[in-house]
């Protein structure tokens, strides 16, 4: 993955270091830098051995991807969006050899479609919810019902774009998944 400043600057993005979050409004001293810097402490409460921790983990990776989508390569929209549509709507209980799978699929499906791009809301519009409210929960399942909450917010805000990932996921269960045992 490219630095997200290197990324900013490929995508012609001027990142400010003063004040909230220009892309979420997460409430720190020096913006996204804060913000990519501390994303990690609100999810310190989820306990990565519980298999049940594991689907808030990718929840919480895509809702922050998706709400900073300006710091991260144009496929990854795609891919993180996927994603949740394949979680939420899908009902694929993902782990972490599903994901190469899905980074494969959208590889052989950008090769025709090299002009496809999501659209993303406008900053600040892309859920209330952000990584920072995280720190607020004092347990475990808080944590995860925060999580789902802010997962939920960022998915509804790509709203204009569910028919384009709706059918890539479809795609990607019928021809990658199919003979594999999803929990679906």
């Amino acid at each position: 993955m490219q630095d997200f400043i290197d990324q900013a600057e490929k995508n012609e993005v001027p990142l400010l270091n003063k004040g909230k979050c220009q892309f979420c409004g997460a409430d720190y001293d020096r913006g996204i830098f804060d913000c990519m810097e501390n994303y990690n402490n609100g999810i310190e409460l989820l306990d990565f051995n519980n298999p049940d921790h594991l689907v808030p983990r990718f929840l919480s990776v895509d809702s922050h991807a998706l709400q900073h989508p300006e710091i991260h390569g144009r496929w990854s929209n795609h891919f993180h969006l996927t994603r949740l549509n394949l979680i939420l709507e899908e009902k694929v209980k993902w782990d972490y050899k599903i994901s190469p799978l899905l980074s494969n699929y959208l590889n052989e499906y950008k090769l025709n479609r090299p002009n496809e791009f999501l659209l993303p809301p406008k900053p600040l519009e892309r859920g209330n919810i952000t990584a920072k409210d995280l720190v607020k929960a004092t347990t475990d399942d808080e944590c995860v019902e925060l999580i789902k909450s802010w997962t939920e917010e960022v998915y509804n805000a790509w709203n204009a774009n569910h028919s384009i990932v709706s059918q890539i996921a479809k795609g990607f269960l019928s021809s990658t998944m199919k003979n594999r045992n999803v929990d679906h």
